[in-house]
């Protein structure tokens, strides 16, 4: 089964579940307020001192409030060890609610990309009358407009010149199908045998992970967010503020490293940042962390000086771990479009990278750069970034963004 049809059959069975959803709410609500009348003092007491911030009770009735909570604390614990599992489950059920599952992250990161290729599209089709030359020209400028890229624009020009014709695609609605379509197919057909896994060495060795990227891309929020996310899964992680020169850098690390309980290793302002590289690797291996994380300089990818820096890290990292990084990571701002691209161009020739960070997805109106990057990078994106939060940064899967792209413009 190809991307295109995992899209459409997903696009088929979320949308009956949604109209299912839509028809039981009213009756839910007439459900649900009536069981709020009928809660009990206990139950009440759960939302008093939150009453008691907002200074809707006064400080003998929170104390009330207290005495009651600190009773059904200790009932809690009496329960019989069935019924204590039984309620943890629970608890751990509704959290599970609460948090944001794949798609939904998806769903909402791309919601201004989602309207911007419906924005361009119905207003290709506007014009649309006939398949001819001016039909090929204005899709082309069309799909430019959206960070496709200008290759992969004229690809998908050419390769539907017949399919349309094939297919008898005449309705607007039929042409805009089969256009997405030979997009997602394209798309699927640059990945065959993309590596998106991340690489971490054998068990008892330390994983090194090199972060490239010019300023403001983002690149020390997330080695902060992917700190604090392999920290929480168990692992022992250690970062490297290698970015000397950047003011404030350094701090910025910190701060992150403080929120996630994570040392960071760093020298002084100015300092040589392959010598704080040097003692980061050599406390990484002889203190036996799972990971290190290191952050570098904004290269300036004109800037032959830095990019040689870049080169003398990595060989200062492999002369202590030979197999290391494990990983190059080169982070890219999605809001630029195709200046990302020149980036990724630029930083593969000259940083052997091994995938992409892509952040501010939910910032852009295009969200075509990942067509591009696929097919004239061949390099994986391996994490898309849609907000602040550290639970904001996701592995990036293919099928997810594809209908998170396109599921309201396909009939």
């Amino acid at each position: 089964m190809g991307l295109f049809d995992i899209f459409r059959k997903k696009k088929n069975n979320v949308e009956p579940e949604s109209r299912t959803n839509s028809e039981s709410l009213s009756e839910s609500q007439s459900k649900t307020l009536s069981q709020s009348n009928s809660e009990t003092m206990t139950s009440s007491a759960l939302t008093q001192p939150v009453m008691e911030q907002v200074g809707l009770v006064d400080e003998h009735e929170a104390d009330e409030w207290s005495k009651a909570l600190d009773k059904k604390s200790e009932a809690t614990h009496d329960l019989p060890e069935s019924e204590s599992e039984s309620e943890s489950e629970s608890e751990s059920e509704s959290e599970s609610e609460v948090e944001r599952n794949e798609q939904q992250v998806y769903d909402e990161g791309l919601k201004k990309s989602r309207t911007g290729f419906a924005e361009r599209f119905n207003r290709f089709l506007a014009n649309f009358r006939t398949v001819d030359e001016d039909f090929f020209e204005d899709l082309e400028e069309t799909l430019v407009g959206a960070d496709v890229g200008f290759d992969m624009a004229i690809k998908i020009s050419d390769e539907l010149r017949e399919e349309v014709k094939l297919t008898n695609a005449k309705r607007k609605e039929d042409v805009r199908d089969v256009i997405i379509k030979k997009m997602v197919d394209l798309y699927e057909a640059d990945g065959v045998n993309e590596d998106t896994q991340m690489h971490f060495a054998p068990n008892g060795s330390t994983t090194v992970i090199l972060f490239v990227g010019v300023n403001g891309v983002g690149k020390t929020t997330t080695i902060g967010k992917l700190a604090s996310k392999y920290q929480q899964a168990g692992k022992s992680v250690l970062l490297a503020a290698a970015d000397t020169f950047r003011a404030g850098a350094t701090k910025q690390l910190q701060e992150w490293g403080e929120r996630a309980n994570v040392p960071v290793v760093a020298g002084k302002e100015k300092a040589d940042p392959a010598s704080v590289v040097f003692e980061a690797v050599a406390k990484a291996r002889d203190e036996h962390y799972d990971i290190l994380f290191v952050d570098t300089a904004g290269r300036l990818q004109n800037n032959v000086n830095l990019m040689q820096e870049l080169e003398k890290m990595k060989r200062i990292i492999q002369r202590e771990i030979p197999d290391a990084p494990h990983e190059v990571l080169l982070v890219l701002d999605a809001t630029t479009g195709q200046n990302a691209l020149q980036q990724a161009k630029l930083f593969k020739d000259s940083s052997d990278v091994t995938g992409i960070v892509l952040t501010k997805m939910d910032g852009t109106a295009k969200g075509g750069i990942v067509f591009a990057i696929r097919n004239e990078m061949h390099l994986p994106v391996k994490w898309i970034g849609f907000g602040e939060k550290a639970s904001d940064l996701r592995e990036f899967k293919p099928e997810e963004f594809v209908y998170g792209l396109f599921k309201e413009l396909v009939s």
